[in-house]
């Protein structure tokens, strides 16, 4: 076996590790230095994981995948860990004292991400979806004077372990059938026994919890409000995308869909959170409860593409994702923009924020109306692909739900733009974001407008990564 083949992963590792070493030999001035090396160290990596984007292997007896699906979303994460390392850099200013820990523990997060998007085996997926989220936990909890803070790190700890243990017993059970975890392996012993439909109804549920599917949500609003606004950034945007990568992985591979047919059960759970998550977000105040309710209801439009089961709904799946990524970092870094010189993440801090950074205001309205599909944003490409999907596999009255919800949804993101442009404010003072986070704001629309306009080569690249399925 070559190393190289693993030199992501690797690369990651050490990361990690170099950087939570820096932060106890460097002097607290000198800890400024990491936000770049960080970056520069991933845009590395980022070319590396690129020039193994075609490459297609089976390591460890099948347990570990290097194929382009995997590749596909290591690209992602790695684009979005730059992107909030970018934007977290005034936020992180007043703890440089622990800026060390921040950082570690983010490029351990996304090594845990990376190993969820290719694990072949289900035991290595979960090491990799524990590694993701212990190192969230210590991020959520990560501001020590912040009640709300702590709280988010606790209830997420708390319903965290419970969804890791309900999906390590649906792999117990499983394993009971079919005698093995390896996710290739386990189609050729399957065997409709109530065992086998319990483990895999298990299964879904800790995956649910991970991806906020309603009725498995009611973590993600508060952590969401509670974590460092960089934190939940990559929680919204990097966590769920791995835990789609596994679940596609997982249940088009390992369960045929000619003995159960789990895409029914996905297209109900899909048209609900669609449903709830646009709905209660119509309501919200907070702009992070705000987008962790468009963020839930973003994730039953992605599962839609699941349960088309198709060339364009997993095509969309893949493609969803990764415009996700621009468009929702791109809303977040503008709030954290507001929060670090407002102190507050209420709408109403938005008021007149056109008139104090008008190119602030712009980015984070084009990025919302790509959440709510408006063309020409990468989110109506998205979307077309997932309902084009949906309405192949006969779903048509899911495509309908989620083609309504999706105009409603305008009511809410257009509520922020409002503020920005039309509300009043006492303080008329400019705000500078930085030149860290007006680049990953300015990459954020690129990649929302570009996606948009031109979407042929993301479009390939999906194609390419989902060739293992078809």
């Amino acid at each position: 076996m070559s190393w190289t083949l693993l030199s992501v992963e690797i690369a990651l590792a050490a990361l990690g590790s170099v950087l939570l070493m820096l932060g106890l030999l460097l002097p607290e001035k000198g800890r400024r230095v990491m936000q770049p090396v960080a970056v520069i160290a991933l845009l590395g990596i980022l070319i590396l994981g690129g020039g193994l984007y075609t490459a297609q292997y089976s390591l460890f007896n099948g347990n570990y995948q290097i194929d382009p699906f995997g590749s596909f979303f290591k690209l992602l994460f790695v684009a979005a860990g730059i992107l909030v390392i970018l934007s977290a850099g005034r936020y992180l200013e007043r703890f440089e004292e622990r800026v060390n820990e921040f950082y570690s523990f983010m490029i351990f997060a996304l090594l845990g991400m990376v190993v969820m998007a290719s694990a072949g085996e289900l035991i290595t997926l979960y090491i990799g979806l524990e590694l993701m989220t212990v190192s969230f936990y210590i991020l959520t909890a990560y501001l020590l004077q912040d009640k709300l803070s702590a709280e988010a790190g606790l209830k997420y700890l708390i319903l965290g372990a419970l969804s890791s243990a309900i999906l390590l017993f649906g792999i117990s059970l499983v394993y009971a059938v079919t005698g093995t975890t390896v996710i290739a392996d386990m189609a050729a012993q399957f065997s409709m026994q109530p065992v086998m439909i319990a483990g895999i109804i298990l299964i879904l549920t800790g995956f649910a919890f991970k991806i906020s599917l309603v009725p498995f949500h009611m973590w993600a609003p508060d952590i969401y409000q509670g974590a460092p606004i960089p934190v939940t950034a990559f929680l919204a945007v990097g966590s769920k995308a791995a835990a789609f990568a596994a679940m596609v992985r997982v249940f088009v591979i390992a369960f045929p869909v000619s003995t159960f047919d789990w895409p029914l059960l996905l297209a109900i759970l899909a048209a609900i959170t669609i449903v709830v998550g646009n709905l209660i977000a119509l309501v919200q105040t907070d702009i992070k409860r705000l987008l962790a309710y468009s963020s839930i209801a973003q994730a039953g439009y992605i599962i839609v593409g699941l349960v088309a089961y198709n060339t364009y709904g997993l095509k969309g799946v893949l493609f969803y994702a990764m415009l996700y990524v621009f468009s929702n970092m791109g809303a977040f870094a503008a709030a954290t923009i507001v929060e670090v010189e407002t102190g507050s993440t209420d709408i109403k801090a938005f008021n007149g924020l056109a008139r104090r950074s008008p190119m602030v205001a712009a980015i984070m309205t084009v990025c919302m109306l790509s959440l709510a599909g408006i063309p020409p944003t990468a989110g109506f490409v998205g979307k077309f692909y997932l309902f084009s999907g949906a309405i192949q596999a006969d779903y048509l009255w899911l495509a309908f739900v989620g083609l309504i919800m999706s105009m409603i949804s305008v009511y809410y993101y257009l509520k922020v733009a409002k503020a920005m442009y039309i509300g009043t404010n006492d303080d008329v003072s400019a705000i500078k974001p930085g030149k860290a986070v007006g680049a990953a704001l300015w990459v954020c629309l690129a990649g929302t407008l570009l996606f948009g306009l031109y979407p042929g080569p993301l479009s390939n690249l999906a194609q390419v990564a989902i060739q293992i399925f078809l």
